[in-house]
């Protein structure tokens, strides 16, 4: 990972981006048939700028379930005043620019502002429109947080339970000796680390071909013949724990953890997690158009990033969490869960500060708390975040949703500047609008 730091800051100080060593000649489906040459394929389907295209067409190289809308769509006011996109910010290398030219020169697909439920910018790029599909990537773990929520206030889970007590099958898995809480807070002390690019690591080579996001030589996803075909069989079957480490000492991001709550979840309920987030919330948030989730090879829904979904919808989501649950005189999830991950105590803030990589990445966030990653606590200002730049922007004092999809060359978010200067860009606006 530091080597990638170093890389990209070498880049961009040199003036070049990684998107811009790509050959600028590089076409992508060009033609009818697309030529092979730029064909999206599943072993290129991350890669710049092939991503600009599947992104957005996640059904494509990935196998999706659908997530129907349903009822009355929610109308956002619009403004008829836009001057946001002109506004002036400072970027991550202290370069000004405009907010528009922030996120267009920075990878942007899209990028939405919605301020006291009026959307006060909006613009698209890269063949991304407002009709249009977008992969979350782990802006979903959020999103399943906010499912849990519902079966937490219900009392049919208990979070300082282990995950044991509702999943057998994790008896003897890393996930034995945790509480459900150090779960959703990523300290579950586990004995493998997430990689996106290392084809060599265990969590790329076992993990990444459960969940049908990697492509894997030698994987194997013939339910006649794999051990480990889906992402549960990997919890169960494959996964380590670090016997040096208590859980709930220590943050260490691993997107495992949300299939495990998925999975509990799933035994509740008696229903994948797909059907309860499309009963629960997205029938009845007012999105404007369905949404769907990739899946891994199981066919089994990928809670911990395979939701797609428009950025309008996004956007909308990101108001439910911003006016606590509630949306449209209806309060879908309880206020207390959605205030949850700004409740931070001195426990939380050191957790996240016993992993020092993030800190010396440039993160600038205080604290990782049930799948939310928050920026302060105080103004409610907080993020969900998937990699390749996908961002939910939420702030309380500003009463500010910005949402953003993107479509980065590198795969992931430390010491990635054209990341960060978005949410810089994010960050300044909200200032602004207080002013």
């Amino acid at each position: 990972m530091k080597i990638l730091i170093v890389l990209t800051i070498a880049l961009i100080t040199s003036g070049l981006t990684i998107a811009q060593q790509v050959d600028k000649e590089t076409k992508v489906m060009d033609g009818f048939p697309a030529s092979r040459e730029s064909q999206v394929s599943f072993q290129n389907y991350r890669d710049y700028p092939f991503n600009k295209w599947s992104f957005r067409n996640m059904g494509a190289p990935m196998h999706v379930l659908m997530i129907p809308r349903s009822g009355a769509v929610h109308i956002f006011k619009e403004s008829k005043i836009n001057d946001v996109g002109n506004m002036p910010v400072t970027s991550e290398v202290g370069k000004s620019s405009s907010f528009e030219s922030v996120f267009k020169d920075n990878d942007a697909d899209g990028v939405i502002v919605v301020h006291n439920d009026t959307i006060l910018y909006e613009n698209y790029w890269n063949g991304l429109s407002k009709d249009y599909q977008h992969i979350w990537f782990s802006m979903t773990k959020s999103l399943t947080n906010t499912a849990l929520g519902i079966l937490v206030s219900q009392n049919k889970i208990d979070l300082s339970a282990s995950p044991v007590q509702y999943v057998p099958e994790l008896k003897g898995t890393p996930w034995e000796r945790t509480t459900i809480q150090n779960v959703l807070n990523m300290s579950t002390a586990l004995g493998y680390t997430e990689s996106y690019t290392d084809t060599t690591s265990f969590f790329y080579k076992y993990y990444g071909n459960a969940t049908h996001f990697f492509p894997v030589p030698g994987g194997d996803s013939n339910p006649e013949t794999a051990t480990v075909l889906g992402t549960y069989d990997f919890l169960e079957k494959k996964a380590t724990q670090n016997n040096s480490l208590e859980p709930g000492y220590k943050f260490e991001y691993n997107s495992s953890n949300t299939d495990v709550i998925s999975w509990i979840m799933a035994k509740v309920t008696g229903k994948p997690i797909n059907e309860f987030i499309q009963e629960n919330i997205w029938a009845k948030i007012g999105a404007e158009h369905d949404a769907y989730i990739a899946t891994d090879n199981a066919y089994t829904a990928v809670a911990a990033g395979g939701m797609n979904s428009t950025l309008r919808d996004v956007a909308l989501y990101g108001t439910l969490i911003l006016n606590r649950g509630k949306i449209d005189e209806k309060q879908l999830v309880p206020a207390e869960w959605i205030d949850e991950p700004l409740n931070l105590t001195a426990a939380d803030k050191e957790r996240y500060a016993r992993n020092g990589i993030y800190k010396e990445s440039g993160f600038p966030f205080i604290a990782y708390k049930n799948f939310w990653w928050i920026l302060d606590e105080t103004k409610g200002e907080y993020v969900a975040l998937g990699i390749h730049g996908q961002v939910i922007y939420i702030n309380r004092s500003s009463n500010l949703v910005i949402a953003f999809f993107s479509s980065q060359p590198n795969a992931s978010a430390a010491g990635t500047t054209n990341l960060f200067s978005k949410l810089n860009a994010c960050r300044e606006l909200s200032k602004k609008i207080i002013e």
